[in-house]
């Protein structure tokens, strides 16, 4: 199996042992395991992994003295908290943790930002740095393929995604239900007052089915016999699983800018399409567009997030229907792209390029995505 280097890994060492605990966020099954251990392997008579799946280590984190602790970890200085979202009161342990023994360096793991943020956000102020890992990103793939490689690969990309283990897989398609049906809400279940599996799949189902296209709360809500209210907190919930982002439009208040809808992406298209149970081969699919535009709206979430830059994001479109795919926002400066899988022509509307005229706007097609990862 290959072992794709992280983009994460080297940004992540430069902030060891420096008096903060690290928080690595994550949905299931996107690698963070192996990065720390990874991470822990240059560390191997100094180090100790917790797996917090298992019963008996979250209980011996949970509510514990410095003294109890102090026994638990012996001599270990680099400490691994995996799906730390699982402790009671996690906090509260690593506060403990990095105030008592200033020598020791925590690195925590979870696949549910939602409980872990809201229980480490007070205790740990100005005690943590976070970071956000993905499945794998383009450029991540590059470190192990040539440009034409990656290039000829596109079409698997769009049909199964990002998945470490997936990839490695001979079996992709079973490996990507096993992955929607035991762990896509695994967290969510646990910690949230939601009860009903179906009807997250039943709206994840209906969110593939519109990738590319402006989503209505009320709209899902008819569909799902939920109030607007619910929708809107499950797909809250959804976001803080990492299971999908939105795009918001973006307005500085032209009378014909779109202003109050937004667009709703998979973190992964194989995720997507083991919902709605569909890996055909793009010359046999309806969906391409969407695929395409989702594929390259991820990517590039990736590759600005992995070089810690955090730029808003947005799509634009105005009531007229002339739009622009995907717009970032940093510093002021609009930087636009427009996705297209096949190689038509396409200019940038007058009336955003008249309107913003400090802007620059690219179509990305097959021929020259890499540029942009």
């Amino acid at each position: 199996m290959i072992q794709y280097s992280r983009a994460l890994q080297p940004v992540i060492e430069q902030s060891l042992f420096k008096g903060k605990v690290i928080v690595i966020y994550g949905a299931r099954q996107v690698g963070k395991t192996t990065l720390i251990r990874t991470i822990q392997d240059q560390y191997p008579d100094r180090s100790l992994y917790l797996n917090c799946d298992e019963p008996d280590i979250r209980s011996a984190l949970s509510e514990r003295t410095s003294t109890e602790l102090r026994l638990l970890l012996g001599s270990k200085t680099l400490i691994l908290i995996d799906e730390a979202q699982r402790v009671k009161n996690i906090g509260l342990t690593l506060k403990l943790l990095v105030d008592t023994f200033p020598q020791i360096q925590v690195i925590a793991t979870g696949s549910s930002s939602l409980d872990l943020s809201n229980d480490i956000s007070e205790p740990l102020t100005g005690r943590k740095v976070e970071f956000y890992l993905y499945p794998l990103s383009v450029g991540e793939l590059l470190t192990q393929r040539t440009s034409l490689e990656m290039q000829r690969s596109l079409d698997y990309h769009l049909r199964f995604g990002m998945y470490p283990g997936v990839l490695a897989s001979d079996q992709p398609a079973e490996d990507l239900f096993e992955i929607t049906k035991s762990y896509l809400y695994k967290d969510l279940l646990e910690f949230q007052t939601v009860k009903n599996p179906d009807i997250l799949r039943k709206l994840l189902q209906a969110l593939a089915l519109q990738i590319g296209s402006e989503v209505s709360l009320n709209e899902l809500g008819t569909l799902l016999g939920l109030d607007k209210v619910t929708v809107a907190r499950y797909l809250a919930l959804l976001e803080q699983g990492y299971v999908i982002f939105h795009l918001s439009p973006f307005s500085r208040n032209l009378r014909k800018e779109l202003g109050k809808q937004r667009k709703v992406y998979f973190y992964d298209l194989g995720v997507r399409n083991a919902l709605i149970n569909n890996f055909n081969p793009l010359e046999l699919r309806q969906d391409v567009g969407g695929l395409w535009e989702n594929f390259f709206i991820s990517e590039r979430i990736k590759f600005v997030h992995n070089q810690r830059k955090h730029p808003n994001l947005y799509f634009w479109r105005t009531y007229d229907g002339k739009e622009i795919d995907y717009l970032e926002e940093d510093g002021g400066q609009l930087t636009g792209f427009e996705c297209k899988w096949g190689k038509e022509t396409w200019r940038a509307p007058a009336i955003f390029t008249e309107t913003y005229p400090n802007s620059s706007v690219s179509l990305v097609n097959q021929s020259n995505v890499l540029e942009y990862l």
